[in-house]
């Protein structure tokens, strides 16, 4: 089993090292062959320096720089796409994820599972700023989706590589990639694992991400129920538009008659009109969505499911060897 770390990095100068040594030791005592694969988010603290003194004495070390900084979801995607494992391990460059957690997530992933994500139970981390708003948003987003899971902010992942080239990370996609890739039909398990408290360095997350998640959040409810099909959300939400315009016209005209109200001076018509204009947008929508979802799946010769056994290749995915 040839496994790939992938590390998104962003002004971790001090991390650096210390995170690349214990990789190496905890890797190599595990009898795990391993590429290990830094993607540089447009540092400005010497970070891209440090990693190339790290090429330069070791060669299963790999560097990908961007030109700025594009944010832990870009350098993720880039590091999937170039990695060239057989499993794909993500781990945070700030030490907090520890790497001793790796080959007993993988013992997991050679049980039959293609995802296997951890589970920070004891976090080391603000209480307001970080703790809080983590347990509302996984709340949320557990009930939101239906997907059993206690902590998706976890960047220690491992990974299939045929599972996670299927996914397209963008915006900041990487927190939920356990549920597109069961999406992807992929057995997902959760491990428990160790958070440290940060050594070096200060956090780039905040409060402010917060909202980002449940913007995110409402994007994957989309894709999870609605991306091949567009016309169920938008052609149920033009019938009610269209039903609460009937309803609001019958309501004027029976109080034109009965009660002799001015029709044209009754908000009730108003609505009506209002209504059934945005039915007609909403059926809109649902068509251009229906248009837009062929033309996704035909251009970039893609299919709305994940095929796992095909009898006339006989191509079947192998079990992976236990970590020794």
């Amino acid at each position: 089993m040839y496994v790939s770390v992938v590390i998104p990095i962003f002004n971790e100068r001090p991390n650096i090292r210390p995170l690349y040594l214990e990789l190496k030791n905890t890797l190599s005592l595990a009898h795990v062959d391993c590429e290990i694969l830094f993607v540089d988010d447009g540092s400005t603290d010497g970070t891209h320096r440090e990693l190339m003194s790290l090429i330069e004495s070791d060669g299963a070390v790999r560097l990908i720089s961007f030109r700025r900084n594009f944010g832990q979801t870009a350098a993720m995607q880039a590091g999937i796409e170039q990695a060239n494992g057989d499993v794909i391990v993500t781990i945070d460059g700030d030490l907090q994820n520890d790497p001793r957690d790796i080959p007993v997530m993988l013992e997991k992933l050679a049980e039959g599972f293609d995802v296997v994500h951890g589970w920070r139970r004891q976090r080391h981390d603000a209480w307001l700023t970080r703790k809080l708003p983590s347990r509302i948003a996984n709340w949320l987003i557990r009930h939101t989706t239906k997907f059993p899971v206690h902590d998706l902010g976890c960047t220690l992942k491992v990974m299939r590589t045929d599972i996670a080239r299927e996914l397209n990370l963008y915006g900041e996609m990487h927190r939920f990639i356990p549920i597109l890739a069961a999406q992807r039909g992929a057995r997902c398990a959760e491990v428990i694992t160790n958070h440290r408290p940060r050594r070096f360095g200060d956090s780039k997350y905040g409060l402010s991400r917060t909202v980002r998640v449940i913007l995110d959040l409402m994007t994957v409810k989309y894709l999870q129920n609605y991306f091949a099909n567009p016309m169920k959300l938008f052609g149920v939400l033009g019938l009610g538009a269209c039903a609460a315009s009937a309803c609001s016209l019958c309501a004027t005209v029976a109080m034109k008659w009965f009660s002799s109200v001015d029709m044209t001076g009754n908000p009730l018509l108003l609505l009506s009109a209002f209504s059934v204009l945005a039915g007609i947008q909403l059926f809109g929508l649902g068509l251009l969505g229906e248009v837009l979802a062929r033309i996704y799946y035909d251009a970039n010769e893609r299919r709305p499911f994940a095929i796992a056994y095909d009898s006339a290749t006989m191509t079947v995915r192998q079990p992976l060897k236990q970590v020794a």
